[in-house]
């Protein structure tokens, strides 16, 4: 069968992605699993890797990079979104907090969709808003999960510590006191693929004097149940 596009360059570039599929590759990996020229091949993965099709692991091997991840997420994010609003309601109303649902792109994170605290003191987080990936609770989530070199990078000059995201992966939530704005806390978990890949982060957030210095033993089972109630969303989604 001709997997010809007529288009040479794009057709020689998905046979470095599909090689990477089954996993990690050196160069050497990659000329056999193509059938590509050494040069070509080598050329071909450097110009993914620079648009972040195509990353290194620890060991300098070629693997598929984060940009995939980010754009399969983006091509479910209408069921997410589709999703949000009446989960996010229903949290608001339960714990009296704006909530919101972040999704990452690139260094930063985005608030994709909230449901704001009808009136008195709360955190105002308006509907595409960009913040920094380097502190909050929904930072914390989104970048507990990711692959080490990744976690690594996003760690430099970060608020937290690779101790905190750690605590955060074996408890299942994050939350935050005054990291991103003095004040203002919040308590967050993680939204997850059909294949269990983390793609957003559900949470809650308003004045410390509310919330208190552990926002989390008052929020958390409320946006665990939340963030569970979407992935589940997305499931059944992904199931029809």
């Amino acid at each position: 069968m001709d997997n010809s596009s007529g288009v040479g360059v794009l057709d020689k570039a998905a046979l470095v992605l599909a090689a990477l599929e089954a996993g990690p590759a050196t160069l050497a990996g990659l000329v056999a699993g193509t059938g590509l020229a050494r040069p070509t091949a080598h050329r071909l993965a450097v110009a993914l890797e620079h648009h972040r099709l195509v990353a290194r692991d620890m060991q300098g091997r070629f693997v598929l990079g984060p940009r995939l991840a980010e754009l399969s997420a983006a091509a479910g994010e209408d069921r997410l979104l589709a999703a949000a609003g009446p989960v996010l309601a229903r949290l608001r109303d339960i714990t009296g907090e704006s909530a919101q649902l972040w999704r990452r792109q690139g260094e930063h994170r985005v608030c994709v969709a909230a449901a704001e605290r009808p009136s008195g003191l709360r955190d105002t987080i308006p509907v595409g808003s960009q913040l920094t990936m380097r502190a909050g609770s929904a930072a914390q989530v989104l970048l507990a999960w990711e692959d080490p070199e990744r976690m690594h990078r996003g760690l430099q000059n970060a608020a937290f510590s690779a101790t905190a995201l750690s605590g955060i992966r074996r408890r299942g939530w994050a939350q935050s006191v005054g990291e991103r704005e003095q004040g203002v806390a919040s308590v967050s978990a993680p939204v997850r693929s059909p294949g269990g890949k983390i793609i957003a982060a559900v949470s809650v957030s308003g004045p410390l004097e509310r919330l208190s210095r552990q926002p989390g033993r008052m929020h958390a089972p409320a946006v665990l149940a939340a963030a569970e109630r979407l992935s589940e969303s997305l499931r059944r989604a992904a199931a029809d």
